[in-house]
């Protein structure tokens, strides 16, 4: 059984907390890892090596910090294969998959690599009498990220190279469930030569999380996960003056209008909606089908959901995964049951599936619903699972109004061939990331990622320049020399003379 360690200036340390999780491999069932699980004096160590770091990264000019992550970027190609494997066999989504995510995760260390020309400031001569006024990006400090267990390459990805990259130190939390990417990345951040106590890994339940909401010497926080937690987490660090992005849950929808390719649209649901087995902050979890077209839809669907093949992700021919957890597999079970039960209609069961040679592994299968009402928990209510929900409105504009009065604001797509009704869409829907004919609209690393409502909590989108402006302060300089000062005192306000 492989023993995880925690990552703290440059090298792993084992920690002095007594308490351990187990590591699954969701395919098979079994436990694989010892997880530590951070006390708070833990993570106490790793912000003290991070605090100890930060005067001379920060002061290292961008383009030496640039020239470490181009390094960075050399070593993540060379090992995309390793790494998607660590994410298969941890989370359980198939390796294709995974190699998509690392791929993801690449794009915004290359992004992070024009950090030169993304901190550039503005400079105005001659203002005033001999004044010149300039602006700078300047780093925080100790900046923290809690990652969740559906993207534990990627989502840290979002964070770190684009922190570290502004002159900040990083402490990671990721997800206990899938610890093993986070530890490869700290290695090869080692390997392409950046400095110890720069990004550090500290493994952990709440609390870790709290230790590094209550640190004084975090200033800033990074979230991705439920919207519980990211309330939690925001509320929380904000009232200690801590600079927070925290995003939260989600229920994307997918509107096909009756003009849609409806087989360009199954093709979109049954990857939107199963990738990963539905673990995806950005997967369809419901199809607003507007007017007579949803029994072809449903028609279309049904045969795909019953084909839909379902083993160990390492399986080449593998189209979806376990779930991450027995628990959590558990809780999508009671989903379904609640769905039943509400009066929803059950098209497609997956409870009762068996993978040949992987019985204890922690498979669900594909399930579709039909019939869906917005005030049923299923409808209303973060599956993270396998589940997709046909809902049924007679207009474009129910579709929109239907979406608009959910909590959740993360993802939406609209399938059309009519451009008046995409703009009209694009315009009217108040969601954060929105996709015409595109099913998952994830903008890529010089775009930025983030949702509306209670899908995000706080200013500042993640990555491309919203994330340079989160991980940096803004400082504005005004300058002139003694000879060009005029003798006296002035009582008035300054203005350009």
């Amino acid at each position: 059984m492989k023993k995880i360690s925690h990552f703290i200036n440059g090298q792993h340390y084992d920690g002095r907390s007594s308490r351990y999780a187990d590591g699954f491999n969701p395919a098979t069932g079994e436990i694989c890892s010892s997880v530590p699980l951070a006390s708070t004096e833990d993570v106490a160590t790793a912000v003290a090596a991070a605090k100890a770091a930060f005067p001379a990264w920060s002061e290292t000019p961008a383009l030496k910090r640039a020239r470490i992550l181009f390094n960075f970027k050399a070593l993540l190609d060379k090992h995309q294969d390793e790494l998607a494997e660590l994410i298969t066999r941890e989370h359980g989504k198939v390796f294709s998959d995974a190699k998509g995510e690392v791929m993801r995760g690449i794009e915004i260390v290359e992004f992070a690599c024009g950090i030169p020309q993304l901190l550039k400031g503005q400079y105005s001569d001659q203002i005033g009498g001999g004044i010149d006024n300039w602006s700078m990006r300047q780093p925080l400090g100790v900046v923290a990220g809690v990652t969740p267990f559906n993207f534990p390459m990627m989502v840290p990805c979002w964070m770190f190279p684009v922190a570290i990259a502004c002159g900040n130190t990083f402490v990671l939390k990721p997800s206990e469930r899938d610890p093993s990417a986070s530890l490869r990345l700290a290695e090869l951040l080692t390997e392409a030569g950046l400095p110890g106590g720069v990004f550090n890994v500290v493994h952990g339940d709440k609390q870790a999380v709290d230790a590094l909401i209550a640190h004084p010497d975090v200033e800033a926080l990074s979230f991705v996960g439920s919207t519980p937690i990211a309330e939690y987490i925001y509320s929380e660090s904000t009232k200690r003056g801590k600079r927070v992005q925290a995003l939260g849950g989600a229920k994307n929808h997918l509107v096909v209008m009756p003009d849609a390719d409806l087989d360009q649209v199954t093709d979109a649901l049954m990857g939107a909606a199963y990738g990963s087995a539905g673990e995806r902050c950005m997967a369809i979890s419901v199809a607003v089908v507007v007017g007579d077209v949803a029994d072809k839809v449903v028609e279309r669907l049904i045969p795909r959901v019953k084909a839909l093949i379902v083993k160990d992700g390492m399986q080449a021919d593998a189209e979806m995964g376990p779930l991450v957890t027995a628990q959590h597999r558990n809780k999508v079970i009671g989903y379904i049951e609640d769905g039943i039960a509400s009066g929803a209609d059950m098209v497609v069961d997956g409870r009762g599936l068996t993978v040949a040679g992987n019985e204890r592994g922690f498979f669900l299968g594909g399930t579709l619903f039909d019939n869906v009402k917005p005030a049923m928990n299923i409808y209303r209510e973060e599956i993270f699972g396998p589940v997709l929900c046909i809902v049924r409105v007679p207009d474009f504009a129910s579709a929109v109004e239907l979406i608009n009065a959910h909590e959740f604001g993360n993802g939406v797509a609209c399938f059309t061939s009519d451009g008046g009704v995409a703009r009209a869409f694009a315009r009217q829907i108040k969601v954060g990331m929105v996709g015409i004919n595109v099913p998952i609209p994830v903008p890529m690393a010089w775009h930025s990622f983030g949702g509306w409502k209670r899908s995000l909590f706080g200013d500042h989108h993640a990555y491309g320049e919203e994330g340079i402006r989160f991980y940096s302060r803004y400082k504005s300089v005004m300058q002139r020399w003694p000879d060009s000062i005029a003798k006296g005192a002035e009582f008035t306000m300054p203005v350009a003379k």
